[in-house]
């Protein structure tokens, strides 16, 4: 800092004798303002990875309904019949309804009086922001609802259902490890390939319930984004793949995704998981039955503000045909 006759030099203060030289006003005119808000940065990806049907109200539970077929003496012989029958077998339906639960959800934005009115002078709506981050906040519970649900409320989600298969990575890496790093691109392409197999078989081959979707952690999903399938090939790991993936095969457009949700998703939390399943809604789906609404907005004079309420209504992880769902640990 400089000197000068009478002293230092000293940072202009807004006081009396600074705003009387018009510092003030050049203090305030050149600043540069940057008119971009940052907000913080995060993530969600629910809506991908999940159908979602919106509409229903304001409902306690969803409901579907389900059939199982059975005919005395089976579909084999027990069919056949001759000119001299005297009666023939009846099918037979075995009707059930699965319940699943909805929670609502509400939460609330405040904007003062005053800061409404000095919004009008800066040219930002707090109300907009305040808007945004409760949007994001409902994002982020949708993303934990649709992959893990929460515990207190007795729901699971995509990652964590209770019926799902649960199969280890084959241990064939380098001393015999199971992660994908340790393995050939051939060695992951068959882990990839048992678990679609795996998850068809149990449904009995049914050529609609040909797994169409996988989701793994992104570190390992990057790797295999960025791994070449060998040092003279220009293909990756993950375009081989989805290239040679026996789901692809059999009429499958099989899609492999990353989510942040996979990371330490196994039972004891140490290991990765990679979940493969059938991305429809005839298999699996969550309802917004009333997505995030604004409900209400009120004056509230005892703290000179106005007060907005936000609800929702939106159900648990509908798993329709768990047989469908095949996790993968170990990768």
């Amino acid at each position: 800092m400089g000197q000068n006759a009478s002293g230092p030099v000293r940072p202009f203060a807004m006081d009396a004798a600074g705003i009387a030289s018009g510092q003030a006003f050049l203090t305030s005119e050149l600043e540069k303002r940057d008119m971009m808000v940052r907000t913080p940065l995060t993530s969600f990806t629910y809506n991908r990875d999940l159908p979602i049907r919106v509409g229903g109200g304001w409902a306690e539970f969803a409901s579907a309904m389900q059939v199982g077929y059975g005919i005395t003496g089976g579909s084999g012989d027990g069919i056949m019949t001759a000119a001299s029958a005297n009666g023939i077998p009846m099918i037979q339906a075995d009707f059930s309804k699965g319940l699943f639960k909805t929670h609502m959800i509400a939460a609330g934005t405040r904007v003062q009086w005053i800061d409404m009115q000095r919004g009008n002078m800066t040219g930002r709506n707090l109300d907009s922001l305040l808007r945004d981050g409760l949007r994001m906040t409902y994002d982020k519970h949708m993303d934990e609802n649709a992959y893990v649900g929460f515990a207190a409320y007795g729901t699971t989600g995509l990652l964590n259902n209770p019926d799902a298969l649960v199969t280890d990575a084959a241990a064939t890496g380098s001393s015999s490890g199971t992660t994908f790093k340790s393995k050939t691109p051939d060695q992951i392409l068959q882990d990839v390939n048992d678990a679609i197999l795996t998850a068809w078989e149990q449904a009995e081959w049914d050529l609609d319930a040909v797994p169409n979707h996988i989701l793994m952690p992104y570190e390992q999903y990057n790797y295999l984004a960025t791994t070449r399938v060998s040092e003279l090939a220009e293909k990756t790991i993950l375009t081989f793949l989805l290239e040679n993936n026996v789901a692809k095969q059999n009429g499958s457009d099989l899609f492999i995704g990353a989510t942040a949700w996979c990371k330490g998703a196994a039972a004891d939390g140490s290991d990765d998981r990679m979940v493969v399943y059938c991305n429809k809604e005839r298999y699996i789906a969550m309802d917004e039955l009333v997505p995030l609404t604004r409900a209400m907005t009120s004056p509230n004079t005892q703290y000179f503000c106005y007060d907005t309420a936000y609800a929702g209504n939106v159900s648990e992880v509908e798993v329709f045909y768990d047989q469908t769902i095949v996790y993968v640990d170990g990768i």
